[in-house]
């Protein structure tokens, strides 16, 4: 939570194009990014790899991911897997822990990651801190819905699609 919390510290443009990443650990430019790539920067921060762990799995399993029928995938890209919405909610159904979609805030925990469908089927991710609203007692959500990474309370702004736990590879267990 700290390391998403620090993250809004950051001026980041929203720029969703394709960029070649190295592989593992490669990021787009730092000043640049979208809402997962907060995600990834923020588990990065605490030693966990989104990147490597979403291509390692994305490889082993790859009918399970949307990428072949959502974006005409012919393979694996480690350069953008990671970083689309869809493959990560696969990946955290996978490997973390699929959680109730609740209309009640007392479900969302800091450190969950909550998805939603901001209309017209465009997807977007945040992850639960530890800050509560002063107007809602809420916690509050970590995310970059364009305008860099922000702290706010949007966990019922837009209709929510999935909630997930993920502490990192079972040898890694970040809590």
């Amino acid at each position: 939570m700290a390391a998403a919390i620090e993250r809004t510290h950051h001026s980041v443009a929203y720029v969703s194009s394709y960029v070649h990443l190295d592989y593992p650990g490669g990021d787009v430019p730092a000043d640049t990014g979208v809402c997962t790539d907060e995600i990834i920067r923020a588990y990065r921060t605490v030693g966990v790899d989104l990147q490597k762990e979403v291509h390692e799995d994305i490889t082993k399993n790859w009918a399970a991911y949307p990428s072949k029928t959502k974006w005409g995938e012919t393979r694996p890209d480690p350069s953008i897997d990671h970083r689309r919405v869809p493959n990560l909610m696969v990946f955290l159904s996978r490997k973390g822990e699929s959680l109730p979609i609740t209309l009640r805030a007392e479900d969302y925990s800091p450190g969950d990651i909550v998805t939603w469908d901001l209309g017209g089927n465009v997807p977007h991710i945040g992850i639960v801190v530890n800050v509560k609203s002063r107007e809602s007692s809420r916690f509050l959500i970590v995310h970059n819905i364009g305008r860099g990474p922000k702290l706010e309370d949007v966990l019922f702004a837009w209709k929510i699609t999935g909630h997930y736990r993920y502490f990192g590879p079972p040898q890694h267990s970040v809590r």
